[in-house]
């Protein structure tokens, strides 16, 4: 969440007239996040976050609003849209697509999460793949192998020997993997700490759907283990990640072919998210006050998801490993 386009009271006062939620009473940027410009918003009503939807294909904030009251609707706690007086959810601002959500109550977590945290928010992963099993819309994940292959080329001048080295063995790697037959549905993609809400041990709420999109679930899993269950040194922590991966089980028990298919996953999203950096930091994009995070981080990560293979398929739930 960053602010790549500014936006000032008067305009502001302007767009909350189409809907009923009284007067401005405050607003803010907010600079964390690489993706949307975003605001808190406060009027006579509550609290809301305003989001400007940054450089994305026509059809995807209504794809990302429709999922969220979807999961809303299935218990999930994430933000509600709000409806302006035309019923609608999506308008323009500044020129670019803009939807005003509920603020959820809580605080994203930025230390090392508690057993109790880990485990509400696999618990919470789960039932948002089950929730999401009967949304009829689907949309391919815009940075998946494609991507990736295309970031590399990019890339490639810009990178280390050693960096090309590993890049180009991984995605040989990930090449040997179809997944055709792993379950897939509408993950969230994106569910780092940054985007849950907690207070205390209790979950609020999930934020932050803009890498939403049809997927393997299980690649989904491996997104957040990569942060949730992650030490300094970017190796995974085994107690974290047990919990967690045992929570979700529980929750939607994992199917045989996604115990084999587990370190690759791992390693994927690692490939992902070192790719994105790398991206942003070479190409950072213009704007009032953004946020860019260290490559560096993904690209150790993924050197230990190789080395931790073996270590990786012990930690798997021993519920599920007697199905496989």
């Amino acid at each position: 969440m960053s602010v790549f386009t500014p936006i000032d009271r008067p305009l502001l006062v302007t767009f909350l007239r189409q809907y009923e939620l009284g007067e401005l009473l405050s607003y803010r940027g907010i600079a964390e996040g690489i993706t949307n410009t975003n605001y808190y918003v406060e009027t006579e009503s509550g609290r809301h976050v305003l989001t400007l939807y940054e450089a994305l294909a026509p059809e995807q904030p209504p794809y990302l609003l429709a999922l969220i009251a979807h999961l809303r609707h299935g218990g999930i706690a994430c933000a509600r849209p709000i409806a302006g007086r035309d019923d609608l959810t999506l308008r323009q601002l500044a020129g670019k697509p803009a939807a005003l959500l509920e603020r959820l109550p809580g605080a994203a977590l930025t230390g090392v999460p508690t057993l109790a945290q880990c485990r509400a928010v696999a618990s919470a992963l789960a039932n948002l793949h089950l929730a999401g099993a009967d949304f009829g819309p689907k949309r391919a994940n815009d940075f998946g192998p494609d991507w990736w292959r295309a970031t590399a080329r990019w890339l490639n001048a810009r990178l280390s020997p050693g960096q090309r080295t590993l890049l180009e063995s991984e995605l040989r790697f990930q090449a040997l993997f179809r997944l055709q037959d792993a379950p897939r549905g509408a993950i969230h993609g994106d569910l780092f700490r940054e985007n849950s809400l907690f207070e205390g041990d209790r979950l609020r709420g999930i934020i932050d759907f803009d890498f939403a999109c049809t997927e393997v679930l299980l690649f989904d899993v491996a997104v957040a283990v990569n942060d949730w269950c992650n030490n300094a040194d970017q190796a995974l922590d085994q107690e974290r990640t047990g919990v967690f991966l045992d929570a979700y089980h529980a929750n939607r028990p994992f199917s045989p072919i996604e115990r084999g298919l587990w370190p690759v996953m791992l390693r994927a999203a690692a490939l992902r998210w070192w790719l994105s950096r790398l991206r942003d930091y070479h190409a950072p994009r213009a704007g009032e006050f953004t946020y860019c995070k260290d490559p560096e981080v993904f690209e150790t990560m993924l050197r230990r998801r190789i080395d931790e293979t073996g270590a990786i398929q012990r930690l798997w739930p021993s519920q599920a490993a007697g199905k496989a």
